[in-house]
């Protein structure tokens, strides 16, 4: 197994090389090159796996074990799940009858992010990346984390869980502007031969190949984790029957595009439901073929909005299932159809650097369609759909805190109607006491509800904490290396 880019690179790398580079030399992203076939009997080989076992054999698929040795891998995948509260690291919670929420907020810092950031440094967030990064690598040896965030645009507690963070080896840079302008410098800096060479660049941001391969595993682990709770065996007709469908909040694309991957392995998905707020570039193509940045009413690209970490006007990982449909809509010859499909890819990139923007053919969205589908979601929408779930009309239903981000997929998910065989499995990508604006918000007029009841030991007194961050006060690239440079100096003296 070897990675390739999207825009076509005739470099191959290892599985090691993809992720300590994180962005190919020609600014695409990796991509796999071949999407890995099940083993034949994976259901019934891998039904009472726990998720570190099944990470095992998912990982597998994708380094070979000449590479990273299988007993080295799983000596990683423990040590990086270790650290969770839940023994099932991502725990399937049952709301109502096909009615699911995925827990993914079990980890050091209480964000979905941790799945993956545990197991991997330079990077980019709009809240929860930074934090899973610093935690996962805080105090490390030979290794420097930067982290670039949006000033002001993310929540308090999200930004003080990065700042808080005081190990010599953690540096915090808050830049003016957006997420979009943070992950742009990223992406400047990592061309930047000169710099990148000096310094040894790695990214942790969601481009990165190994934060969607460690995403894959959960969508699996909710499936084995379904079945157990209905009771059936994985050989039973019922079983075979079942179609999944996943409601996903999504901003940059990487955690649902796992479920793509996740799908196209054979996990027996429907569809999956790509929901985002008000910042609705990807809902907007799964309606029209246009991948399009459009301003608001302030004249700007991004909104700001209750659900922060999905304020983001271009998603970045877009570009791999951008490939894909290229390919897979593609009629040449199979040796010319790479060349063809990455030079189809570098035009759109073009074309959303220069204009904005991108048109696909009606037979790719076509294609897009047989595996997505998509809503947008407002913020009294947001709202309205934590107040209903926290307090249910239907008596068969659970009471249930929803973070923003998480309210935004479920209330996509409301508005679906699936078939009789269809589950939905709803995401939660985050606990809600991080985002207590927008909870208790939501809940103001519930006397019952106090936000001090969900509130974990871990966030008090954490806002008063000291804190390290650099405020860099323009979205500069130069200025950018400038600050890395002196606070290397530093952390070395």
């Amino acid at each position: 197994m070897k990675y390739r880019s999207t825009r076509g690179s005739p470099k191959l790398l290892t599985f090691s090389e993809a992720v300590l580079v994180g962005l190919a030399e020609d600014g695409g992203l990796f991509i796999p090159t071949n999407i890995p076939v099940l083993p034949e009997n994976w259901r019934k080989d891998w039904s009472n796996l726990t998720f570190n076992s099944l990470a095992l054999e998912i990982f597998s698929l994708y380094i070979p074990s000449e590479e990273i040795p299988r007993k080295d891998l799983e000596q990683l995948i423990n040590k990086s799940y270790s650290t969770f509260r839940s023994n099932e690291i991502t725990p399937l919670k049952k709301i109502r009858e096909k009615f699911y929420i995925l827990e993914l907020f079990h980890g050091p810092t209480f964000a979905f992010k941790d799945v993956a950031l545990q197991f991997l440094v330079l990077g980019a967030t709009s809240g929860d990346t930074g934090s899973a990064a610093i935690y996962g690598l805080r105090g490390k040896k030979n290794i420097s984390v930067f982290i670039l965030h949006p000033h002001g645009k993310i929540s308090p507690v999200q930004e003080a869980q990065m700042t808080t963070v005081l190990d010599k080896n953690v540096h915090n840079l808050s830049v003016e502007g957006t997420f979009d302008d943070c992950q742009d410098i990223v992406k400047n800096l990592f061309a930047d031969n000169p710099f990148n060479e000096k310094h040894h660049l790695g990214a942790v941001n969601s481009i990165n190949w190994a934060r969607i391969l460690a995403q894959i595993v959960y969508y699996y682990h909710s499936y084995f984790q379904l079945i157990k709770s209905l009771n059936i065996t994985m050989e039973s007709n019922a079983a075979k029957e079942i179609q999944l469908q996943f409601c996903v909040p999504t901003g940059n694309f990487g955690d649902i595009l796992a479920g793509y991957f996740a799908k196209q392995m054979g996990l027996p998905i429907n569809n999956l439901l790509t929901s985002t707020n008000s910042n609705d570039i990807l809902d907007r193509f799964f309606k029209n073929g246009r991948y399009e940045k459009l301003k608001s009413e302030n004249g700007k690209f991004v909104k700001e909005t209750l659900s922060p970490a999905m304020d983001i006007a271009i998603s970045s990982n877009f570009e791999r299932l951008l490939w894909y449909l290229a390919y897979n809509d593609s009629k040449v010859q199979e040796e010319d159809k790479i060349k063809e499909v990455s030079k189809i890819v570098r035009g759109w990139m073009e074309d959303v650097k220069t204009n904005q923007s991108l048109i696909v053919e009606k037979s790719m969205l076509d294609i897009a369609l047989c595996d997505f589908k998509s809503e947008m979601v407002s913020d009294q929408e947001t709202l309205n759909t934590i107040q209903k779930y926290y307090a249910p009309e239907n008596r068969d239903q659970i009471s249930y805190i929803l973070d923003p981000h998480t309210a935004v997929g479920v209330a996509a998910a409301d508005r679906q109607i699936i078939s009789p065989n269809t589950i939905q499995i709803c995401l939660a990508t985050a606990h809600p006491a991080k985002f207590s604006q927008a909870v208790e918000k939501a809940l103001e007029n519930f006397k019952a509800f106090k936000f001090e009841s969900i509130l974990p030991k871990e966030f008090i007194g954490l806002l008063e904490k000291e804190k390290k961050v650099v405020f860099v006060e323009k979205a500069d690239p130069s200025l950018v290396k400038k600050v890395i440079e002196n606070e290397l100096d530093t952390e070395l003296n």
